[in-house]
């Protein structure tokens, strides 16, 4: 066979070979395929990712049920008054000069609950001890009644419903009642008053549920299973002098209940 024979021959086998899908052209030895992959190097092998670190849940502080627990743990007044002084979740205390948890004769048949401390009354760790308190004293003069009576039966004991001065005087917002309410509950169990008399809106909104004193004000109700009495705070009547006529019904109702 001649050469150009052979060129041809050569040429269509290769063209052949291509349209079949060979994409090797063939060398001068062979070429074992399973020894090169025998000799392929190992997979490298990765080391496990290390675990995500669990996140920690920070649960929520509840000031209501830490106020409750503290409350609830108080066995008399002083621990209360300690418990309440050492209750770190209400920010009034920041901004208060005193705290002021009461005043009058814890076993005095009336306790009265007023709203929060004053200028007045930070200043002198009482409550209502500023020209409101003044004129309460006179209020309960007049039948007879106050603080410093010397007989319990004619005393009176005090509260307010928060122990720190609102910024400003201003009116305690419903967070701070709520969160110093189980408090003024314990207070009251642990005084163990015969009658409880609120004075103004905001002891009516923590032991009632209920506000506007000018309709609900002389009306008796019944509190934490109490007789109770809502009435005009001072501050209100050194503000509407008129309504003190109002007022004075009202303590002639207290002292009608006392002696029945």
């Amino acid at each position: 066979m001649d050469s150009m024979n052979t060129y041809w021959t050569d040429r269509a086998l290769l063209e052949w070979q291509v349209e079949l899908g060979a994409t090797d052209a063939i060398l001068d030895a062979p070429v074992d395929r399973y020894a090169l992959e025998a000799a392929k190097p190992a997979p490298e092998v990765k080391a496990p990712a290390s675990p995500t670190p669990p996140v920690l849940q920070v649960e929520a502080v509840d000031p209501v049920r830490l106020a409750q627990t503290a409350a609830d743990a108080a066995s008399d007044l002083p621990g209360l008054a300690a418990a309440m002084e050492a209750f770190e979740h209400c920010e009034l205390k920041l901004g208060a000069r005193s705290f002021v948890f009461s005043d009058g004769n814890p076993a005095a048949r009336i306790m009265i609950v007023g709203e929060a401390p004053g200028r007045e009354e930070d200043r002198a760790g009482k409550p209502f001890v500023g020209r409101a308190g003044q004129l309460l004293d006179r209020m309960f003069d007049a039948i007879d009644m106050g603080r410093g009576h010397e007989q319990a039966a004619n005393s009176l004991y005090i509260t307010n419903v928060l122990p720190w001065r609102p910024p400003s005087n201003r009116t305690p917002e419903k967070p701070e009642i709520a969160m110093m309410l189980p408090f003024l509950e314990r207070h009251i169990a642990l005084a163990d008053p015969d009658v409880i008399v609120l004075m103004g809106n905001t002891p009516c909104q923590a032991l009632m549920g209920r506000t506007g004193i000018t309709r609900i004000r002389g009306n008796w109700t019944e509190v934490l299973g109490k007789p109770c009495l809502p009435m005009f705070h001072p501050a209100y009547l050194l503000r509407n002098p008129l309504a003190k006529r109002e007022a004075w019904a009202d303590l002639l109702s207290l002292k009608a209940h006392l002696r029945g």
